[in-house]
């Protein structure tokens, strides 16, 4: 498969996912929060998919469109490591709907932020709230979170869908 075709496949996986979990949370009341704010299109593709749920973006810095920047309110700046747990502290279990786009050319790299985001962002997460992310979490038991089935037309191991119990 050609890197177009495999991004391609990749953007697909990740929408049918986003729109699942945006239904799964309907009902339930908190914030979204978007790991890796990137070039802004998740982020701008979550707000029209939320409607007027507030949603936190967080990155190392600001390279996306003008037009799908949130407000300074709702930006968070600089490394996770640092960054995530000043807002667990912020906003306590208020998440409905994380998504986590934090992977990178670096497997390696990827697997052991996913790993070390879990337990980060769990304080977050409301329950029922739902974690999509393009790595494998492989959450602790202890979290309390359950993988999700994805979508039918979702391959297994291209997105990743949990549930907080």
């Amino acid at each position: 498969m050609s890197r177009l075709d495999s991004f391609l496949r990749r953007l697909e996986a990740q929408r049918r996912c986003l729109a699942w979990a945006a239904q799964a949370v309907r009902e339930l009341p908190g914030v979204a929060i978007e790991f890796g704010l990137g070039n802004g299109r998740t982020y701008d593709h979550l707000r029209a998919l939320l409607g007027g749920r507030p949603i936190f973006a967080l990155d190392r810095q600001v390279a996306a469109h003008p037009d799908c920047i949130p407000d300074a309110a709702h930006l968070v700046l600089g490394d996770f490591r640092d960054t995530v747990p000043a807002l667990a502290r912020r906003l306590g279990a208020a998440a409905a709907l994380v998504h986590a786009d934090i992977g990178s050319s670096d497997e390696a790299a990827s697997r052991a932020l996913a790993r070390w985001l879990a337990p980060a962002l769990d304080p977050m997460l409301a329950p029922g709230a739902v974690v999509v992310s393009d790595q494998d979490m492989a959450p602790d038991a202890s979290l309390g979170w359950s993988p999700v089935s994805l979508p039918s037309d979702v391959p297994a191991g291209r997105y990743f869908l949990y549930r907080k119990r």
